[in-house]
């Protein structure tokens, strides 16, 4: 019955997915629509019981399968639908997804486009805002004019998102850019402390400041960098079932979640890839109770944190927090 009670409370609570790529959102019915025989199957990578073997291995089953479906703005929009349609079902109000600006050049489509048609696809009760997420090495001939034009014209544009592997180098256009898309109204982000060492996570918000890590959990190796995200007010998009399926902590009980609520670091849940890790929202939350020692109130503290940062309106924004402290008021007191 405990079981059954909790699976209720997530299901019901008000949510938000704040680290979302929509590349790695990618619906597993639009590959089985273009190829029904090969992909009738779960493939092994999606299994519960799956762990990646390496970062660049999950990248290259992504990418190989993203390319089958995303191939112009149309491929978007409809991906985006079916992305939105589940999370009207798992209750979630507000979102941020990026888009890789790889694509840009991968398929020669205008990046503005790609933008136009997630947007287009958003549904009556949700609210969206669409980043670019910009590798570390992205500052190509080709992409570099495109990037500029990005975060001077893009009216739609929510922010940027530092993406890619933490083992390259900062390259010396980063933060200046990340410095003039800050000064033109954009929300800045970063993907930090994933693989990469704790001193990423102080550097981001020290350096490119950003005040939303992605990830973030390798700043559990370091004190002062944990004082840095207080500090700051910095908040970190964290995504368990990612991190446990690409190695970035050896097991579940090794994650730093718990932690990191207790020494009062603003945390959201989020799913990552749910392409990649076959997970829902509410598997997430799930797992952070079942897995990662949480409570019901800090269940209810993360999903109040996703709305503290949306980029919403305030008077929705604090009509979801004011649900969430219900439903969990409720909860509690169905305990005595």
């Amino acid at each position: 019955m405990k079981g059954s009670a909790v699976e209720e409370l997530i299901a019901n609570l008000p949510k938000t997915e704040t680290h979302l790529h929509v590349e790695g959102a990618l619906p597993w019915e639009m590959l089985r629509e273009t190829n029904p025989e090969k992909f009738s199957s779960i493939p092994a990578f999606r299994k519960p019981d799956f762990r990646y073997e390496s970062f660049e291995q999950f990248e290259s089953i992504l990418i190989d399968h993203a390319l089958l479906v995303f191939n112009s703005a149309e491929s978007y929009y409809n991906a985006a639908q079916r992305i939105f349609e589940n999370h009207l079902a798992e209750k979630v109000r507000y979102v941020e997804t990026s888009f890789h600006a790889g694509m840009m050049e991968f398929l020669k489509i205008p990046g503005e486009e790609i933008l136009s048609a997630i947007l287009a696809a958003v549904p009556k009760g949700l609210t969206v805002r669409v980043f670019m997420g910009i590798s570390r090495n992205a500052y190509t001939p080709y992409l570099a004019p495109r990037l500029e034009e990005a975060i001077e014209k893009w009216e739609q544009l929510a922010g940027i998102d530092l993406h890619g592997l933490e083992s390259l180098p900062m390259e010396d256009w980063t933060i200046p850019f990340w410095q003039k898309a800050r000064s033109n109204g954009l929300t800045v982000k970063a993907h930090a402390g994933e693989f990469g060492p704790a001193e990423n996570v102080s550097h981001a918000i020290e350096r490119l400041g950003v005040r939303r890590i992605q990830h973030g959990v390798r700043a559990v190796e370091s004190e002062d960098v944990m004082k840095v995200i207080v500090d700051s007010g910095s908040t970190l998009d964290v995504c368990p079932i990612s991190n446990h399926k690409l190695r970035v902590v050896r097991e579940w009980g090794d994650h730093p979640l718990k932690e990191f609520i207790d020494r009062g670091i603003s945390c959201t849940i989020s799913t990552d890839d749910p392409f990649s890790f076959n997970n829902s929202l509410c598997e997430e939350y799930l797992n952070c109770m079942d897995r990662l020692n949480c409570s019901v109130s800090d269940i209810g503290s993360l999903a109040w944190n996703g709305f503290e940062v949306a980029d919403m309106e305030l008077s929705e924004k604090r009509s979801s927090q004011a649900e969430i402290l219900k439903i969990i008021e409720n909860y509690n007191k169905g305990d005595d």
